[in-house]
């Protein structure tokens, strides 16, 4: 799952053009060295704090191959720009406000666990966004339904993402899932000059 997570994240968003739209990135939009680290949090109602950290991921070169270090992981960038040819897809491409669609993700845990996520997306505006690595031009994506699991979790989410075409990433992720939040923020972004 977190390899989902991690592919989920990285799919973001090339520039877009004059007409507003913007185009899934490609293989040639990367570059060696270019890295992205965000600083995430998540707590209960309660405040019980169930996640709080950093992750970081960076383009590498492994045998003249791109790859993204995701962890302990290195996944192929390859893998990251292909198309996504799901009726259903976490992004719509090409991106411009106001386009609607449907997302489903199944997805089986590290522990055998095996849910559904099933939301209404939306993309509300592009706009310059401010969180602590700078301030970037951004869509705002909304994603509104439920996920449930085989151990009889039901909850309802809202995920509010904020795409950063510059960075090819996401800015900022909001998300309301039952009794959590979880909130995720880029501090640093930076590429060979």
């Amino acid at each position: 799952m977190a390899i989902f997570f991690a592919l989920v994240m990285l799919s973001a968003c090339n520039s877009p053009t004059k007409s507003g739209i913007t185009k899934q990135p490609t293989l040639a939009d990367y570059q060696v060295g270019e890295k992205w680290v965000w600083r995430y949090k998540g707590v209960t109602t309660e405040g019980e704090v169930r996640s709080d950290g950093r992750d970081i991921r960076e383009i590498v070169s492994i045998d003249g191959v791109l790859g993204i270090t995701i962890g302990n992981d290195t996944i192929p960038v390859t893998d990251i720009v292909k198309p996504d040819e799901s009726e259903t897809p976490k992004y719509d491409w090409p991106l411009k406000v106001g386009k609607k669609w449907k997302y489903e993700n199944n997805w089986t845990s590290q522990d055998g666990t095996t849910g559904k996520q099933i939301q209404e997306a939306e993309i509300l505006s592009y706009q310059e966004e401010t969180v602590e690595a700078g301030t970037f031009m951004a869509y705002t994506i909304k994603y509104t339904g439920k996920t449930t699991n085989s151990r009889g979790y039901n909850a309802n989410e809202e995920e509010v993402w904020l795409y950063a075409p510059e960075v090819k990433n996401f800015i900022k992720l909001t998300q309301t899932q039952g009794d959590f939040s979880y909130v995720e923020e880029l501090i640093e972004y930076s590429k060979p000059e």
